[in-house]
């Protein structure tokens, strides 16, 4: 294949060798393949898992091949303390940090009128405040090096709401707004910040969505199909790179054109 100047720029610029990245939900569906195409592109990756399942061994088992570079780190990202230990932990073996991706996330179905308030307050402690909690912790390391890249996995529903999930519709917007929030506050240090909201993917998470709403919902998709956890993290990991210099504090949906205007 011949490279143009411009695709061999593009080449060089995906790569990621020598940069350190924290992957929060690192063995969920999306997290386990972003922490791959890191990997691949030369980074070294410390990903976060919340319990010692089946998911976290099979993202371990796929990494084999590149374990000098990775490290797995059991974490609740609702606990500040444990949060603050994975900026250090990645600073200790690899004496920088360059990335974090929030790919963290729970929801189930439960209308408002029978939701109860312990249910709600746990979604937001999980998708919201631990977002928070990640984002806070690199900073000081990022605004030392005056470089880093911020990426936020959220939702559509944070967006355009979804029946049935208020509570993760509420705690995804209140990702997009803290992406934005913050993109303003960590612009001078050369730090951007975006999120990512994923459509209708072919993940575990469609299990909480009713097979009626899925039904309809996969007939007004542009492309007529589900989306796949590879394409949600072709996304991120343009995000996380140097070609997204210019682009900070927005949010890209990857939705195969659901919510196009």
């Amino acid at each position: 294949m011949r490279y143009t100047p411009w695709a061999c720029t593009i080449a060089y610029i995906m790569d990621f060798t020598n940069q350190v990245a924290i992957v929060t939900g690192g063995s969920g569906s999306i997290g386990r393949v972003v922490v791959r195409a890191l990997l691949q592109r030369g980074a070294k990756v410390l990903f976060c898992y919340h319990a010692e399942d089946a998911a976290t061994i099979e993202t371990l088992t796929d990494c084999t091949d590149l374990s000098e570079n990775v490290i797995a780190q059991q974490t609740d990202v609702r606990d500040v303390t444990a949060v603050n230990m994975l900026a250090s932990i990645a600073l200790s073996r690899w004496n920088r940090l360059d990335i974090l991706v929030n790919c963290v996330g729970v929801t189930s179905y439960n209308l408002v009128s029978s939701m109860s308030v312990d249910d709600w307050n746990a979604a937001l402690a999980t998708n919201l405040t631990g977002c928070y909690n990640t984002c806070r912790s690199v900073l000081r390391p990022m605004m030392q090096r005056r470089y880093g890249r911020i990426v936020n996995v959220a939702a559509l529903h944070g967006i355009g709401g979804v029946p049935g999930q208020a509570a993760y519709s509420a705690a995804t917007g209140g990702v997009l707004g803290l992406t934005r929030a913050l993109a303003r506050e960590v612009a001078a240090w050369s730090i951007t910040v975006n999120a990512v909201a994923p459509g209708l993917i072919d993940t575990g998470f469609l299990d909480t969505i009713p097979a009626e709403f899925l039904a309809w919902s996969e007939k007004i998709i542009a492309l007529r199909r589900l989306g796949q956890p590879e394409e949600v993290a072709a996304a991120v990991v343009f995000l996380a790179s140097p070609l997204a210099s210019y682009i900070t504090g927005q949010t890209l949906a990857v939705d195969g054109g659901w919510t196009m205007a």
